[in-house]
């Protein structure tokens, strides 16, 4: 029985407006952000809520499926209604500078406490210089230095008068004391000393040597009592000091009293005001002077680096970061110039996106993640330790050893999401052993639905909120119509629709721009088809260049006559995600052999091993049905006309197998007719992808040279489910100028190609004369015979072919 062509009705799977549930997108009052994703929803449901180790989340699906917004906004609900973090602040450790400390506060009150501390040291700068220079503290100084003083000049004065006594001045010279003997209570000079008799002279000289000697001795006591007066003065200061100090940090710590480690920090930054409180005072006027160049005293220690903060009651952080290199993680020191060399110290610690999502969720794209270098063995190694260590990456891989600022760890608590597409999902499952064991929960995002009544309906009330948040006019319940047929569509197949939001949404945006050209109030869905139309024409080039040679003959495609070995197969290009149907002759070439069937695609290395094996199965096929009892005596060579480029998939061998037949028959074939497919071992023709392009692009050829009727594409009967062809090929087919087949086996197919029979073997396995089976088996039997006659006779060439 002759196959009929497909109706018109049977190419388009249109969708009714009666399905939207509005007359307009602006009726939607209520949003919708997510259609048919309940595996999906379930399993962040699920991994943000049980909150154990290695239970952080992969978000699967296609690029452009909105996962980004819809997780997002999945986690940013959760999070409003769970508990607020805490607050973290890096302090300067007094007995360990190189590791500063982390201090964890309340929601809240980082800001607070480190406002306070702010606070505490600027009125120390007034407080204790007022303290210094206060009458008391001027009172008891001036004690200790008299003291010191009286005590050195009560030295001076026992030797004084021990030798006055005996008639020798204590004088005092630039150089320091000497001795001098009197006469008559005035200094004697030289000349009249060693007019002296001998006698006297010596016994002066003695006297003066020992009073030299008591003098020493006196002097030499002079640093202990310096000293002595110092330590009494720097008790003095100390206590002066504590008096002012200490009162200040004790209020400071029965604000903050209940934080661990806070009384600690303040007790030791005390401790340390205390000590240095003369960097306080600097100002007064008996300070010492400081060296050339040396450096201002610092305060940056007493200084306290609000980390993180989140205010009370805002719940959880949601956390997306879109450079996730090695210090936007885990945390970095930064550096600044400093008498021509980098430092740093604590107040330069800046957190990572880990240190930002701690205590709630942090969001990452995994291709950019695991293209920086590092980052993710970094991520690994926080989330293993469950704790955020800041360290250098140069430190970190071992290329750094000068010393440098060993910040105290901060504990982890964070839930990871990764959002990639599937493919690297499993490379990382398969490859990285440790992959599976943080991240146990895949939510998978659907690209497409099903397309049902229930399934429009959601869709349409998602394209409203869509538009509403894109800020674009109303669209009518038929746009929103024609909005979900293109869903359909793009993905090529009319019993599902595309969910893909950013796709949808751009769609929108642009039917949105031409009807705010044309002046509309209300997208219709002419505007839709136009933005459609636009696209198309905007990404066409390559196509039309391609039509174009064909029509100028450069590539070469019959649309009518007969040839015999030759047909038209049918291929889909995909460049910059554009995808057209391209026609490409297919020809064959038999003589007797030994049963090989060459691949010149293969053969030359443009064959793909998909292409490859619908080869090999044609090969069954043939060997199967026409030489079940003995070898095929066949050598053909098969090959894509004018392909200058790689050759893959199967959806050709259908096509080559037809045209084999053809050669072995001697049949023409209708070069009308355009041919896809895939086939199996027992002749079946199976589904191929690109099923609406390939048809297109086959009568695009054929209206440019004129449509006579006669011309049409056959297709699998499994691929009609998938058909959502363009509205002036359903026009074409519907007034009787194109038609489109759908065949189920290659004897369908060839019947259609021919005109002839196919046959169906008898019993004995006899095809009728005449039928296009009978007319294969008895070439395949002649060719048998050849070949037996010229092996007995020796005269094969050693290739499989005679």
């Amino acid at each position: 029985m002759a196959i009929e062509p497909l109706k018109a009705a049977q190419l388009y799977a249109p969708c009714a407006p009666e399905l939207i549930p509005y007359q307009s997108t602006a009726e939607v009052a209520e949003p919708v952000d997510v259609v048919g994703q309940e595996r999906a929803l379930a399993a962040l449901a699920f991994g943000t809520g049980i909150r154990r180790d290695g239970y952080n989340l992969f978000i699967l699906g296609t690029p452009g499926a909105g996962r980004h917004g819809v997780v997002r906004r999945f986690l940013e609900q959760r999070a409003a209604s769970q508990a607020t973090p805490a607050d973290w602040c890096y302090v300067h450790n007094f007995e360990q500078p190189h590791r500063p400390r982390a201090l964890r506060f309340a929601p809240g009150q980082g800001k607070g406490f480190c406002e306070a501390v702010a606070q505490l040291v600027q009125d120390l700068h007034s407080t204790l210089p007022s303290a210094f220079e206060s009458d008391e503290y001027q009172a008891r100084r001036r004690v200790v230095e008299q003291e010191f003083k009286d005590r050195h000049e009560q030295a001076i004065d026992e030797i004084r008068e021990r030798a006055r006594a005996k008639d020798i001045a204590l004088i005092t010279t630039p150089g320091g004391f000497a001795f001098a003997p009197l006469v008559s209570g005035e200094v004697m000079s030289p000349a009249a000393f060693h007019k002296l008799p001998e006698e006297t002279r010596k016994r002066i000289e003695a006297d003066i040597e020992q009073l030299e000697q008591e003098l020493g001795e006196r002097l030499r006591r002079l640093p202990q009592w310096q000293k002595e007066a110092r330590r009494r003065i720097r008790e003095l200061d100390h206590d002066m000091a504590m008096s002012v100090v200490q009162p200040a940090f004790a209020e400071l710590k029965t604000a903050f009293e209940g934080t661990p480690g806070v009384a600690e920090y303040l007790d030791a930054a005390c401790r340390d005001v205390v000590d240095n409180v003369g960097d306080f005072t600097a100002t007064r006027e008996d300070a010492a002077p400081r060296l050339p160049f040396a450096p201002e005293p610092s305060f940056t220690r007493y200084e306290v680096n609000l980390l993180i903060q989140h205010p009370a009651g805002r719940g959880a952080p949601v956390v997306y970061a879109d450079l996730p290199n090695y210090p936007n993680l885990v945390g970095r020191l930064d550096h600044q110039a400093r008498f021509g060399t980098l430092s740093t110290d604590f107040t330069l610690i800046k957190p990572g996106a880990l240190h930002e999502a701690n205590g709630g969720y942090l969001l990452l794209d995994a291709m950019r993640l695991l293209g920086q270098p590092y980052a993710w063995d970094a991520m690994k190694r926080a989330l293993r330790a469950k704790e955020l260590r800041i360290e250098l990456l140069e430190r970190a891989i071992g290329l750094l050893t000068t010393v440098s600022l060993d910040p105290e760890p901060i504990p982890l608590d964070v839930t990871v999401l990764l959002i990639g597409d599937r493919r690297l999902y499993y490379l990382l499952a398969e490859y990285d052993p440790e992959f599976a064991e943080l991240f146990k929960v895949a939510a998978d995002f659907e690209d497409d639905l099903r397309r049902s009544p229930d399934t429009t309906r959601d869709l349409a009330r998602l394209l409203a909120t869509l538009a509403s948040r894109q800020g674009l006019l109303p669209f009518g319940s038929a746009a929103v119509a024609r909005v979900i047929e293109h869903a359909s569509r793009s993905i090529g197949d009319a019993q599902r629709v595309d969910v893909r939001l950013n796709y949808l949404g751009d769609l929108l945006t642009q039917a949105d721009y031409f009807a705010r050209q044309a002046g509309a109030a209300l997208v219709l869905p002419s505007h839709v088809q136009q933005a459609i139309d636009a696209a198309e024409q905007r990404s066409g080039r390559v196509r039309e260049r391609v039509q174009e040679a064909i029509l100028r003959d450069t590539l070469l495609i019959d649309t009518a006559g007969e040839r015999v070995g030759q047909i038209n197969g049918l291929a889909v290009l995909g460049l910059g995600g554009v995808m057209f149907g391209r026609p490409t002759r297919i020809t064959a070439r038999v003589r007797p052999g030994q049963g090989r069937v060459l691949d010149i695609e293969r053969e030359v290395e443009l064959g793909g091993p998909l292409h490859s094996k619908g080869v090999l199965i044609l090969s069954s096929f043939l060997a199967a049905r026409y030489a079940a009892g003995e070898a095929l005596s066949l050598s053909a060579s098969l090959v894509f006309e004018q392909s200058y480029s790689g050759v893959d998939g199967d959806s050709a061998s259908c096509a080559e197998l037809y045209t084999l037949l053809s050669a072995l028959a001697e049949a023409p074939i209708r070069q009308s007719l355009a041919v896809t497919g895939s086939v199996n071992q027992f002749g079946e023709v199976q589904a191929i992808g690109g099923v609406n392009e390939k048809i297109e692009g086959f009568f695009d050829i054929c209206r440019a040279r004129g449509l006579t009727g006669n011309q049409g594409v056959l297709i699998p009967a499994s691929n009609v489910q998938h058909l959502m062809l363009r509205a002036d090929v359903r026009d074409a087919v519907a007034a009787g100028q194109f038609n489109v087949y759908a065949v189920r086996t290659v004897d369908e197919g060839i019947e259609l190609l021919t005109g002839l029979p196919a046959g169906v073997a008898d019993a004995e396995g006899i095809y009728p004369e005449g039928s296009i089976n009978g007319l294969v088996s008895d070439r395949l039997a002649e060719y048998a015979r050849i070949r037996a006659a010229l092996v007995h006779g020796g005269e094969g060439n050693g290739n499989g072919d005679i």
